[in-house]
């Protein structure tokens, strides 16, 4: 089984925190080995994993345009960057990351892409399971740095200002031509009255509601004391949420 998951949204909607508990879930389940690929300039994901980040493909890419003109003698840029990237990537036990960093600098893109989009390409097919964890701009997957997705879930908290950039998402994907099989919206941190009074904007979005993950008190103790997010117990409202969320879509 191949499996692609691209989660999205506006900043602090707790997408990050959703992609790790969706990580969370499939290693309980022994669905494994996962690529954890975080696109987001803003980068975390590594802390909510409990893992250290300390290149990233930005970083590479940078490094590589500074360089173009001295790689080691002998040795294809493709090799080069793959190397690169290789060893950026950090190794779990049934999951590895890899950070995208913040978007390359003028003249990269045109330098690196075609180069890039190969490489990561080749990397993610040796995992059956992908997650990616976007910013609101879908910069890699509007470049098509990393292959087309089976879902994208757009994370929203339970504000109109937050539906309207899931509606500008969704929108997104469509201008764009962007390959995703699924969309759903996932509610973040969401209080009892907050269906009621969203009910007739969340008509307006255009995609289905995958769930609800209420407000967990256990998130912000781990987030305070630094701890990871992939180690919250069984028996967190937003940890039974995300099952519930996963177990609905069939991921």
């Amino acid at each position: 089984m191949s499996l692609s998951v691209a989660v999205a949204g506006k900043g602090g909607t707790g997408k990050t925190t959703f992609s790790s508990l969706l990580i969370r879930y499939l290693l309980g389940e022994n669905k494994k080995p996962i690529l954890a690929v975080d696109a987001d300039p803003n980068a975390n994901l590594g802390d909510a994993l409990g893992l250290e980040i300390e290149d990233t493909v930005g970083d590479i890419c940078e490094e590589m345009l500074r360089n173009k003109d001295n790689l080691p003698a002998g040795m294809a840029k493709t090799d080069y960057l793959n190397l690169k990237i290789e060893r950026a990537l950090i190794e779990s036990s049934g999951m590895d990351l890899l950070s995208m960093g913040r978007p390359e600098g003028p003249g990269c893109y045109c330098y690196t892409n075609n180069l890039l989009r190969s490489i990561i390409d080749k990397i993610s097919s040796r995992y059956p399971y992908l997650i990616m964890d976007n910013e609101a701009g879908l910069e890699h997957l509007s470049r098509k740095t990393t292959r087309d997705v089976d879902f994208l879930l757009i994370v929203s908290d339970p504000t109109v200002r937050g539906l309207k950039t899931v509606q500008r998402i969704h929108q997104m994907v469509s201008n764009l031509k962007i390959s995703v099989g699924k969309q759903f919206l996932v509610l973040n941190r969401a209080k009892p009255e907050s269906s009621s009074i969203l009910s007739s904007h969340l008509e307006k979005v255009g995609i289905g509601l995958a769930g609800v993950i209420p407000e967990d008190e256990l998130i912000y103790e781990y987030d305070g004391e630094g701890k990871p997010l992939v180690e919250l117990p069984a028996e967190s409202t937003a940890v039974k949420a995300v099952k519930g969320i996963v177990e609905k879509l069939g991921i």
